[in-house]
This record gives structure tokens, C-alpha cells and sequence, in this order.
């Protein structure tokens, strides 16, 4: 499977963005896919996963309530919905998927860059 990420920019804090991430591939709709970041002098940190089915969502504590990440398995996309932006999400996203079945993310997109003016 390769992965193709899309939908970051420039946005204000308090704004919104739709991030997604295109996948190839038959297989898409069985694994558990995630986004992470990785902002500028800090190491890449999970954000938000969710299983094949879509039945099941994480997030990390610093987004809950704001960001939704949900998927379509008949387009092979998975999107992150980003609201209330604030200048700490600043960083650039990557999508990636469970291939192994291990919560590994073995295959990872190129990112795309969000940048939150405050």
C-alpha cells in the first residue's frame, strides 16, 4: 500500500482544516490506519487512529474534541477533521497504516505541512 497525504496550509488559530490521505491498494479496508505528527524540534507523536471497520477511534488527550478522524473504505481515504486550531498544532502530518496487524504502522505518507497562525 502507499499512502498519499493532502490538505494541509496555512490556517488561523481558532480555524478549521480537512486533512486526507489517499491510499492504494485492495486491501485498505483491513488495516487500522493513524495520522501522527511532528513539529519543528520535537519528535513525531501519535494524534489519532482508527480501526478497519471506522467502529473504533483514539485520540491523544491534546486533541480530543477537537480533531475527528474518520475513513471511507470505498475510496480508500482516510481523513482527519481538524477544528479550533491553536499555534501548538502546528507540524507537519502523516498518515500511516497498520499493515502488519501489530500497531507497528510499518508504511507512512510524505506529510503535509499544518501551520497554525496565532
Amino acid at each position: 500500500v502507499q499512502l498519499q497525504a493532502s490538505g494541509g496550509g496555512l490556517v488561523q488559530a481558532g480555524g478549521s482544516l480537512r486533512l486526507s490521505c489517499a491510499a492504494s491498494g485492495r486491501t485498505f479496508g483491513s488495516y487500522r490506519m493513524a495520522w501522527f505528527r511532528q513539529a519543528p524540534g520535537k519528535e513525531r507523536e501519535f494524534v489519532s487512529s482508527i480501526t478497519w471497520s471506522g467502529r473504533n477511534t483514539y485520540y491523544t488527550d491534546s486533541v480530543k474534541g477537537r480533531f475527528t478522524i474518520s475513513r471511507d473504505n470505498a475510496n480508500n481515504t482516510v481523513y482527519l477533521q481538524m477544528t479550533s486550531l491553536k499555534f501548538e498544532d502546528t507540524a507537519v502530518y502523516y498518515c500511516a497504516a497498520d499493515v502488519r496487524g501489530d500497531n507497528s504502522y510499518a508504511v507512512w505518507g510524505q506529510g503535509t505541512q499544518v501551520t497554525v497562525s496565532s
